[in-house]
């Protein structure tokens, strides 16, 4: 009978022993990995420390960035107003001298008024006055056909008045101008009511010893 009973107490205390050693043996393994999530822990990034890196990074970058747009736009406007400066519209006198600009405009108003106006027995007057004021192609042009202009003024007893209601510059340097020129005409006959009509010419005119002369004259 003892035997059986010490084999039985033996067993258990074995068993015991077993059981004892199976939970301390999974305890220690389940310590490993604790211990390297504790240790992997640290070398996660810090969280407001990383983020006030990052922040006080921005603002350098930032700053860099700027600085070269800067740089490369003020190079763009540089490049664009050399290029305004070079170009040919800056060397229209029309757009920046307004003293030459009126004179020439004045100059060639007053010199249509006189070589578009004539009357029956005046004729001779406004060819005369036209050598003063034509030159080259517009000065044979104009002796062409105001032979024709004296016949009718004669035949016709007519009489012709221009004004220039307006005169624009269009290109002008310094010794040419390129105008617009509208005209009002007033045709009167004898024994007839008197006729007005409007024109539009194109005049190029030029600058020599001082003084603006017709040298072309085309209609529009």
């Amino acid at each position: 009978m003892r035997p059986r009973g010490g084999t039985t107490t033996v067993n258990s205390t074995a068993t015991d022993v077993t059981d004892a050693t199976d939970a301390t043996d999974a305890t220690d393994a389940s310590d490993p990995t604790d211990a390297t999530v504790e240790k992997a822990a640290p070398d996660a990034p810090d969280g407001p420390d990383g983020v006030d890196v990052s922040r006080r990074r921005w603002p350098r970058v930032l700053g860099t960035l700027l600085a070269v747009a800067l740089i490369a736009t003020g190079g763009a406007l540089y490049a664009e107003g050399r290029h305004l400066r070079d170009t040919p519209a800056t060397a229209n006198l029309a757009l920046t001298d307004a003293e030459a600009t009126t004179r020439v405009t004045g100059d060639v108003s007053s010199a249509l008024g006189k070589i578009f106006s004539y009357g029956p027995g005046a004729t001779a007057a406004t060819r005369a006055a036209a050598k003063e004021v034509l030159a080259g192609k517009a000065l044979q042009q104009y002796a062409a056909l105001f032979g024709q202009v004296e016949r009718q003024s004669a035949d016709q007893k007519l009489t012709l008045t221009t004004e220039v209601v307006r005169a624009g510059v269009t290109r002008l340097t310094g010794s040419s101008a390129h105008l617009l020129v509208f005209l009002d005409q007033v045709y009167e006959r004898r024994g007839r009511a008197p006729t007005t009509a409007s024109a539009q010419l194109t005049v190029v005119a030029e600058l020599r010893e001082g003084r603006w002369w017709i040298v072309e004259i085309g209609s529009t």
